[in-house]
């Protein structure tokens, strides 16, 4: 069995999100002073399925958790690393890209999972670039295709060895009858801003492209000769260290294993939990607030490392919504409860914006965004519950913005003691927190109504009743306890009976309203076009190109455009 899966009690597998370094079969990660490397080396019979070998380093969802699971711990264990440097282990190849055998056997769910995390681990490259001040530098020795050059894309610098051998390609078009689904397309024209023709001809050549071309074509940045290789790639590093601000001489903090007890009705954390109604085809996740106010300042932060409130529920978060998306497939909508005092939340949003200089609060931050944003694309229906008791402030209050409906009860339940439903916000919902669109959640609600806005951003601190909460526009529907359970239960009822596919295209259409930018097209057009021709016969049929790839057959082609 592979690191990346894990047996429950009751026989099922489930592919396990977590792991370390001392379970990594796929990369080598080394790090020295401000340089890291992390090198692919991937185990040909470490593939997460039965049935096919990681020939070539090509790759599947294994190899990429390991990858994500690197890229977070230098974030938050390295703090001192401003470059990383990628490359391979293996002799003439960088990179094969996604394992073919892989894709042409995989559930079509799992494909698209596969697709939509590679993609998100390739934002998260270029997200610490930008605001963490991590860069990165890709060393191509060898053939690098197709998923192994959209890695490289995500990357701030391209060097291609020029030894008459090494290329990039996007081959999936000409071979596969597929479309290079983490981010190639957008990546090389909204990024590199390679030609519209050139790029048609790169797309579309299987061999790929060499040497001085490629850099003229700005597929890469430079090329650089196999004798002068190490000294460049040191220059190259060191002149990457010089633009970064990451504090040369911080601690990190580890990342220590999450807390989690699995059973068959769901998966109970330190700071969250998540129960199943399988029946009812619904998963609800209730977030716990913190305990304790938060510390002094920036040091004691740091001295609860991993324990740090905001840190641990992120991190859980992370955790839960990456199990259900991919391992319980026939759940319909993920119901968002919390538990806690909304004073506490928003004390820590302040105390997180006190100290947005420490490179620690600013990477608790940034992952908050990223979840938040696995959130955003994550294809369940999300619907949030202000009971009486919440804790849906600030930071948490995103969870409500994100929703695709939201309800808040008016009052007290019958016999209840718990203080009245609120919701609060603070300065993090107004920017720390962009959507793929750009936009906060909340600019993406009252888009192009400024003063819906405006009057959001005068009651930041202010505890909201459901009735204010929702003249504010902050919730979708207030009830009072007549009408609670009811409204609730027929929702629920009416949302888990539509077709699944279509929920999907609606949802994700009415998320991503306003502009659009490189990253929505990446989870929008790209791979919604992607998820449509992974079901064409042309692709995955029993002639298509991913299943008669490497058998010597052609692939037999329905020549009609549609």
């Amino acid at each position: 069995m592979a690191e990346t899966t894990r047996k429950l009690a009751n026989g099922a597998t489930r592919i396990d999100f977590a792991t370390d370094p001392s379970r990594y079969r796929h990369w080598k990660l080394a790090v020295d002073g401000e340089v890291a490397t992390l090198t692919m080396d991937v185990d040909e019979k470490a593939g997460l399925y039965e049935g096919y070998e990681l020939k070539l380093n090509s790759y599947d969802l294994g190899v990429d958790i390991e990858l994500a699971d690197a890229l977070q711990r230098l974030r938050f264990e390295h703090p001192s690393v401003k470059v990383i440097l990628m490359r391979s282990g293996k002799p003439r190849v960088f990179c094969a890209g996604a394992n073919i055998r892989m894709l042409a056997g995989a559930a079509h769910a799992d494909k698209v999972n596969f697709c939509k995390f590679t993609n998100e681990t390739r934002n998260g490259i270029e997200d610490s670039s930008e605001f963490s001040g991590q860069k990165t530098i890709c060393v191509v020795t060898g053939s690098c295709a197709g998923g192994g050059y959209e890695l490289a894309l995500a990357a701030d610098h391209i060097m291609l060895v020029d030894d008459g051998s090494s290329t990039v390609s996007l081959p999936e078009l000409p071979l596969l009858a597929v479309l290079p689904g983490t981010g190639g397309l957008t990546r090389v024209t909204d990024k590199r801003k390679v030609r519209r023709d050139h790029a048609d001809v790169f797309c579309t050549t299987e061999e790929g492209i060499k040497g001085k071309r490629a850099v003229d074509w700005r597929l890469v940045d430079e090329i650089v000769p196999n004798t002068k290789l190490d000294d460049v790639v040191k220059q190259r590093a060191q002149d990457f260290t010089k633009k970064s601000d990451r504090p040369a001489s911080a601690k990190g903090i580890a990342l220590t294993p999450l807390k989690r007890t699995f059973s068959d009705k769901g998966i109970e954390y330190s700071a969250l939990s998540v129960d199943y109604n399988r029946a009812g085809r619904i998963a609800t996740i209730t977030l716990r607030g913190p305990d304790t106010p938060p510390p002094a300042d920036a040091p004691a932060m740091i001295a609860f490392g991993a324990d740090f409130w905001p840190l641990r529920l992120a991190r859980e978060l992370d955790d839960a919504i990456l199990d259900i998306r991919t391992n319980e497939l026939e759940l319909a909508a993920i119901v968002f409860k919390s538990a806690g005092e909304p004073e506490q939340v928003l004390a820590y949003d302040a105390f997180l914006e006190t100290n947005k200089t420490n490179w620690l609060a600013r990477e608790i931050r940034l992952y908050w965004k990223r979840v938040l944003k696995r959130l955003d694309v994550t294809s369940r229906s999300l619907v949030a519950i202000v009971e009486p008791g919440s804790c849906f402030a600030g930071t948490l209050a995103e969870i409500v913005l994100a929703a695709d409906r939201s309800y808040m009860l008016i009052g007290q339940l019958n016999g209840g003691n718990l203080p009245p439903a609120v919701i609060a916000l603070s300065e993090a919902n107004f920017g720390a927190y962009p959507m793929p669109n750009g936009l906060s959640r909340l600019e993406s609600r009252f888009l192009d109504d400024k003063a819906s806005l405006d009057a959001a951003r005068s009651k930041i601190g202010e505890v909201l009743d459901a009735e204010a909460a929702e003249e504010a526009g902050l919730v979708t529907f207030a009830f009072d306890d007549i009408d609670w359970d009811d409204e609730i239960r027929i929702f629920l009822e009416e949302r888990t009976k539509f077709s699944p596919d279509s929920l999907t295209g609606m949802e994700a259409n009415l998320r991503f309203g306003g502009p659009e930018t490189m990253e929505s097209k990446i989870f929008a057009r790209l791979t919604a076009w992607q998820n449509w021709i992974f079901q064409r016969p042309n692709a995955v049929g029993e002639e298509g190109a991913l299943r008669r790839y490497g058998t010597g057959q052609k692939a037999v082609f329905d020549m009609r455009r549609v």
